[in-house]
């Protein structure tokens, strides 16, 4: 039997607990960061990409599949794809009545996407974290019950996941404000130039897809020279984010990964 994928892993536990919506949110989390393998009707022309649509009874779908091996599985013959992020996929759907099938015919994990879960997952992605200022009085460990710890570490790990080099830890920490407001932040220590924004958005999906719907989260970022981070390390859960691959020599900018630049987006047709 072949090894189950990440995705496999959060379809069965979604399909086990149909009633459990923090199960459900972690499977969607998952989607929108995985790369996926995008059935093309023929060979990319430039940055232009045109799917394979399908006509079924549900309505239209294009496919994808988390494996290149089960796209080539489904189609048993070479075939033109694409590989790109769950989100930039739903992103170009939005608004064209096509959903998403994955992994059909191919795996266990096969499930539709149709049209309105993606406006949902689309929607969901486009919130951009609010910009606040405070000033930190005192922190304490983190005041999270442990389910809603754990589902919120949960998510965090899968988003790090993607952040390799962007930053070389978080400290999570409960925190006091002037003014007597209180919270919880995730403090990033040393991130890249740049990457604060991408940090901050992946801090809001995680809280997000945890499913701590009435949560919130500071971010904030800190060098290791500031008079309170030592104060804010005695209390934090420390978490080491992944290190980029040491083999390239290449510097991994924030937003540089392929589908990922708003501003140089794959164009569907």
């Amino acid at each position: 039997m072949p090894k189950p994928t990440a995705y496999d892993l959060a379809h069965a536990a979604a399909e086990a607990m149909p009633e459990d919506g923090a199960a459900r949110l972690a499977l969607y989390n998952h989607i929108a960061d995985a790369e996926l393998f995008l059935l093309l009707e023929h060979e990319p022309a430039g940055d232009q990409i045109t799917p394979q649509v399908f006509e079924t009874e549900a309505g239209d779908y294009v496919l994808a599949f988390d494996l290149e091996e089960r796209l080539s599985a489904f189609t048993g013959i070479p075939a033109p794809y694409a590989a790109l992020p769950g989100r930039v996929i739903a992103q170009y759907l939005v608004g064209e009545g096509v959903g998403i099938g994955l992994n059909l015919g191919v795996a266990d994990s096969a499930m539709l996407l149709p049209p309105e879960a993606l406006d949902w997952l689309t929607e969901t992605l486009s919130e951009v974290p609010e910009a606040v200022s405070g000033t930190p009085e005192a922190f304490c460990p983190p005041a999270l019950g442990p389910a809603a710890l754990g589902a919120l570490l949960t998510a965090l790990d899968a988003k790090f996941a993607h952040l390799a080099g962007y930053a070389a830890q978080a400290l999570l920490a409960g925190v006091t404000y002037q003014g007597g407001r209180q919270g919880h932040m995730l403090a990033f220590l040393g991130a890249v130039a740049g990457a604060e924004p991408a940090l901050a958005k992946a801090v809001g999906e995680a809280l997000t897809f945890s499913g701590l719907e009435a949560g919130e989260l500071d971010v904030a970022f800190v060098t290791g020279s500031e008079a309170m981070f030592a104060r804010l390390a005695e209390v934090a859960q420390v978490f080491d984010l992944p290190e980029p691959p040491v083999e390239t020599d290449q510097v991994i900018e924030p937003g540089t990964a392929p589908g990922m630049d708003p501003d140089r987006p794959p164009i569907l047709r």
